[in-house]
């Protein structure tokens, strides 16, 4: 840990600035800002016009909104990974064989933090690349991720997570995602049926490394018309089986 005389209070506060602005508060006032972080008004606002000065935060006179700017803070790390590096060719030959867009991604508290994606084509209404993320609970991938957990370590972060529905079809009950928890860790995959979005299913793998470890999730998701969730695991998991071996020989 870094002595008092070492951390940067400024740059922990701008960092966490950042943080306030998700898909659901793209646009954030100072006053918004301020609730989000527990800053005062003024500590708010010095971080957002220092965002802005930057090139980091567009503003309307009114409300903040992050410019693209912002992607070099993670776009750099996220390639530099030698997960990311190793996974995307072999996302990019499953995805064409398999005519769906496929994606590695790893947990993050209570969300997965996405890695690498091979996009055939675009079946969610919110564009997905490395470094989007999404709630760990009611994606697919996020579940053989959570299996992966001990139990007791995986029902924490089922406690600590916003379980507030996003379909009509999501599990909000922590017994019910418990279950699927359960199901997973003994099927090694898990299907997500329009819990994250309606029209989206999704199928998922976890990823181990030479160790026996699992490191990552791999998925394929598909639009709802195309297939039934059912018909899911019979479609797509040996193609997907197939990487997850292939990954387990080279992933360190």
């Amino acid at each position: 840990m870094a002595n008092k005389s070492d951390f940067i209070g400024s740059l922990a506060k701008g960092l966490k600035v950042i943080e306030a602005f998700n898909a659901e508060h793209a646009r954030l006032s100072i006053a918004d800002v301020a609730e989000a972080t527990g800053f005062d008004r003024a500590t708010s606002r010095r971080c957002l016009l220092t965002l802005h000065e930057l090139g980091y935060a567009a503003y309307d006179g009114k409300f903040f909104t992050l410019t693209p700017r912002v992607l070099r803070l993670g776009m750099g790390a996220l390639a530099s990974l030698p997960l990311a590096q190793v996974v995307q060719p072999w996302l990019d030959q499953l995805s064409d064989r398999i005519g769906q867009s496929t994606s590695v991604s790893i947990l993050d508290g209570t969300e997965i933090v996405y890695l690498a994606r091979a996009a055939q084509r675009r079946v969610m209404s919110i564009g997905l690349m490395p470094g989007s993320r999404l709630p760990a609970h009611c994606t697919s991938m996020g579940r053989v991720l959570l299996a992966a957990l001990p139990e007791e370590e995986a029902r924490a972060l089922i406690d600590t997570s916003d379980l507030t529905p996003r379909t009509v079809q999501s599990v909000t009950e922590p017994e019910r995602i418990m279950e699927r928890l359960a199901a997973a860790r003994t099927d090694g995959y898990a299907v997500i049926d329009q819990e994250v979005e309606v029209g989206l299913r999704s199928i998922a793998v976890p990823l181990y490394n030479a160790h026996g470890h699992v490191v990552a999730a791999l998925n394929t998701g598909v639009a709802a018309v195309q297939s039934e969730a059912s018909d899911l695991a019979a479609l797509y998991l040996e193609p997907l089986k197939r990487v997850q071996d292939g990954l387990r020989r080279v992933l360190r």
